[in-house]
């Protein structure tokens, strides 16, 4: 019985000497760490300006902000045409993708005899890159009587995502 004890009291030592030494051995660590987008994104109108006016035309003075062109032409006669040209700029750091650039009319409440074209601006839009579209507004050259109604709002929404 004495040498089982003996043998006990032995293990017990070597295992409490086994945990100090893994307990001088071990180390915890930390880890600390921070993340920060730098990105920005900045895509806008930069411009827009008649391109061409015929002769019965006036263009008007075009107007715009970062996010809206407006113009006001007028058309004198059947065939009267303005192409106005606008210019949209990424000047941000992140790469931008056309997602959608829809064009409507107020047909309801709009003349008929005023038509509208457009183009449409680039599919990519990389940082500093800038693409240009245009709205061609006429007079319907068709149209033998002045229209009751000699008005129409044309709505363009130009729509980028992140690439």
């Amino acid at each position: 019985m004495k040498n089982k004890n003996l043998i006990i009291t032995a293990l017990l030592i070597v295992i409490v000497v086994m945990a100090v030494g893994y307990s001088a051995f071990a180390t915890q660590l930390t880890i600390n760490g921070t993340a920060q987008i730098i990105g920005e994104w900045n895509v806008r109108i930069a411009g827009i300006k008649a391109q061409f006016v015929s002769e019965g035309a006036n263009a008007g003075t075009p107007e715009f902000t970062i996010t809206t062109a407006t113009f006001n032409a007028s058309l004198s006669r059947p065939g009267d045409k303005i192409i106005y040209e606008i210019t949209v700029e990424n000047a941000g750091t992140i790469n931008a993708n056309l997602q959608s650039a829809t064009f409507t009319a107020d047909e309801e409440n709009g003349s008929p005899a005023i038509k509208y074209e457009t183009t449409q601006p680039a599919q990519t839009l990389n940082s500093g890159d800038t693409t240009t579209f245009t709205v061609t507004v006429m007079y319907d050259e068709n149209i033998d009587q002045v229209p009751e109604i000699t008005t129409k709002t044309i709505t363009g929404i130009i729509e980028y995502v992140q690439k």
